[in-house]
């Protein structure tokens, strides 16, 4: 599956949702690649996911974040659902750009510290 695929097969408003989504995350991620893992998009760095994103009937979600990862990175996610390792934003509610960055930035540190550990 490609992310055209994957994109093709949303509805409109969940569509470009994600692409928002995507947008924002590429955006703080720019050496990063797009990718499709689990049957979801994901951006890669050096051939692995780092952090994956998906569109769903009532929202978006952005994955490894959970509570621990927001609390760890002193992140406020008010407004938003949180499971052990998603976030979800509501299509009528979608998050700021600067949230986004804030969100991709503390994964990336967090895989980079991860990545001098393997």
């Amino acid at each position: 599956m490609t992310l055209s695929t994957y994109l093709a097969t949303l509805q409109p408003d969940v569509r470009r949702a994600v692409r928002g989504l995507r947008a924002a995350i590429r955006a703080a991620a720019p050496g990063a690649v797009d990718g499709i893992s689990y049957g979801i998009p994901c951006i890669t760095i050096d051939g692995r996911p780092v952090m994956w994103y998906a569109g769903w009937k009532q929202h978006t979600s952005m994955y490894p974040i959970g509570a621990a990862f927001l609390r760890a990175h002193g992140i406020d996610s008010k407004g938003y659902a949180i499971s052990k390792g998603t976030i979800k934003f509501p299509l009528t509610s979608p998050p700021t750009p600067a949230f986004v960055k804030r969100l991709v930035k503390a994964r990336l540190a967090q895989w980079r510290k991860e990545a001098a550990g393997r």
